[in-house]
């Protein structure tokens, strides 16, 4: 489906708490190009993936936001049937593994008339990175930020102080001349208002951090107990992402 002139989605189906509607995997092409980029092709689906190959036609490169299953899995089978590279955080979803295929702070893959900067974003993951099209006003934000309710800072891989950072650093890149109209989520909706959303989510990590404090100055001593008086409004399927993430806030407030 298009969602704006360089940018379209396939979700894949495999919705659920954590994927919301399915995971987004954007095929990024410039109007009237030939070749494009596809970002998170998302988990090993045979028919999912088939269905971006279909969509995208000829593949320059495929980008991840991050190593989660749901973003990553299907990421050497798609490479493997599209005849392209992988550029990750991590080596250990590059294709091929040397350093010209990783992706840190500057760099920018160009490919057929398209301009793709990187902006590390750690914390929902330490190797989370978005990616910010200038031409379309789009920012690709993985799981750093969703189209819908809050994202899980997981420890041990998440870490809650570089996410404040995170967040705090495209809330600025929102609210400067840069031009961010959307953000393109790696679950859920578009986001039609940076700025608010990035503010948003700035807030809700304090509140937590206040309910997490409150909880631990009343006696709760430990992650689960702290999940159980936090989190009592919570579906109580999802409390085991929410004991990680506590795990992730009480590192924060020990640090």
């Amino acid at each position: 489906m298009r969602v704006t002139d360089y940018a379209s989605r396939v979700l894949a189906a495999n919705p659920g708490p954590m994927t919301l509607d399915g995971t987004n995997t954007w095929i990024l092409k410039a109007p009237g190009a030939e070749q494009a980029v596809v970002v998170d092709p998302g988990p090993m689906l045979e028919e999912h993936l088939r269905a971006v190959l279909d969509a995208a036609g000829k593949v320059a490169v495929v980008l991840l936001t991050h190593k989660h299953p749901d973003h990553s899995e299907g990421a050497a089978w798609f490479a493997n049937h599209a005849s392209c590279g992988v550029r990750a955080v991590d080596p250990a979803f590059r294709m091929p593994t040397d350093r010209a295929h990783g992706l840190a702070e500057g760099d920018v893959i160009t490919a057929d008339g398209l301009r793709i900067e990187v902006l590390p974003t750690p914390g929902h993951t330490l190797d989370s990175v978005c990616f910010w099209l200038p031409q379309d006003g789009s920012l690709l934000t993985g799981d750093t930020v969703l189209g819908r309710g809050t994202s899980v800072v997981a420890h041990p891989d998440g870490a809650l102080g570089p996410y404040l950072d995170s967040l705090e650093r495209l809330r600025a890149f929102a609210n400067s001349p840069a031009g961010v109209t959307r953000l393109l989520p790696g679950h859920g909706p578009v986001i039609d208002d940076p700025a608010a959303a990035l503010t948003h989510y700035l807030d809700h990590r304090r509140e937590r951090l206040d309910q997490v404090r409150a909880a631990i100055a009343e006696g709760h001593a430990t992650p689960q107990a702290i999940v159980e008086h936090v989190y009592a409004d919570v579906d109580k399927s999802l409390w085991p992402a929410a004991e990680r993430s506590v795990r992730a806030q009480l590192d924060y407030l020990n640090g």
